[in-house]
C-alpha cells in the first residue's frame, strides 16, 4: 500500500515522500496516528496545498524538540533498585523507571522514546540512555544505579 508520509518517520522516509508499506502497518498505525495519507489523487492534491502548514508544523516541532534536548542532556537521575549481596540487581531499570525519574525533574517523556537499544540495566554504576525526541533529535540521559536502603 502507498501512503504519503506528513511527517519524518525513522526508517520509513522524509516528509512528503510516497513510500510502499505493509497494510495492516498503514491501516493500524500510520493512517490513525495522523502519520501519513492513502496515496491517491486527492490526498496528494491536498498534501501540496496543506504543505506550507506542515512544513511550519514540523519546524516548530524540531525547534521544542532541540530546547527539550538541551534540558535533558544536561540532566542526571538516580534510580535505586534493590541489589543482592553479589551486586547484582533484582530485575532491572526499565524505560517506565527512566520515565518516572525524568517526571520527577520536570521533564514529560514517553516510554516508547527511551530506547535502551542494546544495553542492559541490570547493573549499579551509570549508563547512558538515548531518548528519541524527533525523527532529527536525540538526547541522552545519564541514569545512575544505586542500591536501595
Amino acid at each position: 500500500m502507498e501512503v504519503i508520509l506528513l511527517q519524518d518517520t525513522r526508517n520509513l522516509g522524509k516528509r512528503g515522500e510516497v513510500v510502499d508499506v505493509k497494510p495492516g502497518y498503514a491501516r493500524n498505525f500510520l493512517l490513525p496516528q495522523g502519520v501519513a495519507l492513502e496515496a491517491n489523487q486527492g490526498n496528494m492534491a491536498f498534501f501540496e496545498q496543506q504543505r506550507e502548514k506542515i512544513d511550519a508544523a514540523h519546524s516548530k516541532a524540531l525547534e521544542e524538540a532541540q530546547e527539550m534536548a538541551a534540558k535533558i542532556n544536561e540532566i542526571r537521575i538516580t534510580v535505586s533498585k534493590r541489589v543482592g549481596e553479589s551486586g547484582t540487581l533484582y530485575g532491572s531499570v526499565t524505560t517506565m523507571d527512566v520515565v518516572a525519574a525524568l517526571a520527577e525533574k520536570d521533564v514529560t517523556v514517553e516510554k516508547r522514546q527511551i530506547d535502551l537499544g542494546a544495553i542492559s540495566l541490570k547493573t549499579l554504576g551509570e549508563h547512558p540512555v538515548k531518548i528519541d525526541l524527533h525523527a532529527e533529535v536525540d538526547a541522552e540521559v545519564i541514569v545512575e544505579i544505586v542500591p536501595a536502603d
